[in-house]
């Protein structure tokens, strides 16, 4: 968090980012309004008298005086309440009273948007008050669910309410800031469409305008505060009273969010010690859900379904004997299951960085991870990830390191970590590391990249790096060569590589640079 100079592309990208938003969001809504015959429309006070706008639907064939399981489900960022209109139809003919509700701040439901903060927590135990004292739900048998921002509450609400006895958290997010702000580097498309949607269809409060402010302006002087305002927020700071309530958890995620990257996801499932299962899958943020909101079949609904049956019902349906870890990679189409999550990365191979190069900064090499949405999105359908052409990357403004041709597939499942040296001009400054899969004609497809940015170095001064990049699963078919590519400039995130400034990478004999791929046995 330094300079200012990309407020003007910030700018514009909140404004392009709103305006899909915008088209996306309302132009489904009349569609939505199609809903499921049994549904009723209710208002439930939330924390501190907030009307909270609801739906109820409940079992057709509930007889006076039985009891069903209860599923809430908070609604995604800037989405109205009938956004699971179509799971919450299919969930209750199954036998759940579904309470579905829109978040306060968004649409018509009452206060400001809080992003998942305290008022939030205590609006989802309200919504659970209500429904016990308001239909035949089940005090015994509770559970929540909710997509992207509905997911980040039901993981919060459940470590904080333990009445919550299984969660299925889809497309969200356990770290905020390790999201948005990883490397300490400001995801600036990811912000900007978060902050255009919650223009458009909701109520900033004052404490949230400021912290975007101060999250684009990049002043230093509120790193922290911005640090501990997303802690708060985020389930991982709670890990310890979800353990300790034993909610079953589910987890699942797309290996291309450019919103709630995977890693932070991954780190959190590995903490948790109860009942648990990691999905990920091809897609960008929250896309592997959406065909599953339109009422298709779909993989992600289907073992939600699943957890609920097997943890609020009972039922023997086998998911708790399957391995935990289910991943389909990018570039092939069947599921691979594992154990655990460190199980993913059988073995690591190391490719060497051997040679010290030097990169002038504030200038885009041409190798970029995409556009927010619109890149992932594209490799989830069409399986085409951003690509760059490697020997034509200006050597003056991006450091290029290639392995040999590859006699066999190699299966990277997992994350990469680049270990390097860095010598920098200037007290602050900003990467980008991207690693590609290079075909024959030198045509490079993305498979993971991640941001990093430093302050208060010492110019002149090397110093070690170590970087985690997004983890992924992807195939480079034999004969592909693998290229790590470092530059300064990338539209994702915001830089901060002063006027001039250049880096020098190199590999001391007692300290090698190399980039560690995680494989799949062989």
């Amino acid at each position: 968090m330094g300079t200012q100079r990309t407020t003007p592309r910030t700018t514009a990208v909140g404004i392009v980012a709103a305006t899909l938003v915008a088209g996306g969001v309302l132009g489904s809504a009349p569609a939505a309004q199609a809903a499921p015959h049994g549904i009723r429309f209710v208002d439930i006070t939330g924390d501190g008298g907030v009307t909270l706008k609801a739906n109820v639907v409940t079992p057709s064939n509930a007889r006076a005086g039985d009891r069903h399981p209860l599923l809430v489900l908070p609604t995604s960022w800037g989405l109205p309440q009938v956004q699971y209109a179509a799971q919450a139809q299919k969930l209750a003919d199954s036998g759940y009273v579904v309470v579905s509700y829109n978040v306060r701040g968004f649409w018509q439901s009452g206060g400001e948007i809080e992003v998942a903060g305290p008022p939030d927590i205590a609006d989802a135990s309200k919504v659970i008050d209500w429904a016990l004292a308001n239909t035949p739900a089940d005090p015994r048998h509770i559970g929540m669910a909710g997509v992207s921002y509905g997911a980040g509450i039901s993981l919060l609400a459940a470590a904080h309410d333990k009445r919550v006895r299984a969660v299925a958290a889809l497309s969200g997010w356990a770290d905020l800031i390790g999201s948005i702000y990883s490397g300490r580097t400001q995801h600036v498309q990811a912000g900007a469409l978060l902050d255009g949607a919650g223009r458009i269809t909701g109520r900033q409060s004052e404490e949230l305008k400021s912290i975007f402010r101060d999250f684009y302006a990049s002043d230093l002087s509120r790193e922290q505060d911005l640090i501990d305002w997303g802690k708060k927020r985020s389930a991982g700071t709670y890990v310890d009273r979800l353990n300790d309530s034993g909610a079953a958890v589910m987890l699942a995620n797309a290996w291309g969010d450019t919103i709630f990257p995977p890693n932070q996801y991954a780190d959190f499932y590995e903490k948790l010690t109860g009942p648990k299962r990691l999905e990920m899958r091809p897609g960008d943020h929250a896309t592997p859900e959406i065909t599953g909101l339109l009422g298709l079949p779909n993989d992600v609904w289907k073992d939600t379904e699943r957890w609920f049956d097997r943890y609020l019902r009972g039922e023997d349906n086998g998911i708790d004997r399957e391995p935990p870890v289910q991943l389909k990679p990018r570039s092939t189409g069947g599921y691979e299951s594992y154990p655990d999550w460190k199980s993913v990365a059988a073995t690591e191979r190391k490719l060497a960085l051997g040679e010290s190069t030097t990169i002038r900064a504030n200038v885009d090499s041409g190798a970029d991870a995409g556009v927010v949405f619109l890149s992932s999105i594209l490799d989830q359908v069409a399986h085409v990830p951003p690509m760059a052409s490697i020997p034509l990357l200006p050597r003056r403004w991006a450091a290029v390191w290639q392995s040999g041709k590859y006699p066999a597939a190699q299966h990277i499942r997992g994350t990469a970590k680049l270990h390097t040296t860095v010598t920098p001009t200037e007290e602050s400054g900003t990467l980008v590391a991207y690693l590609y899969d290079v075909g024959p004609l030198g045509i490079g497809k993305l498979v993971t990249n991640a941001p990093y940015t430093f302050h208060g170095r010492t110019p002149g001064q090397p110093f070690g790096l170590d970087l985690e990049l997004y983890s992924t699963a992807w195939d480079v078919p034999a004969g592909h060569r693998l290229a790590l590519v470092v530059d300064t400039v990338d539209p994702l995130y915001i830089e901060h590589n002063p006027s001039g400034a250049r880096l020098t990478f190199s590999s001391p004999a007692d300290d090698p640079s190399y980039v560690s791929i995680p494989l799949r046995e062989q």
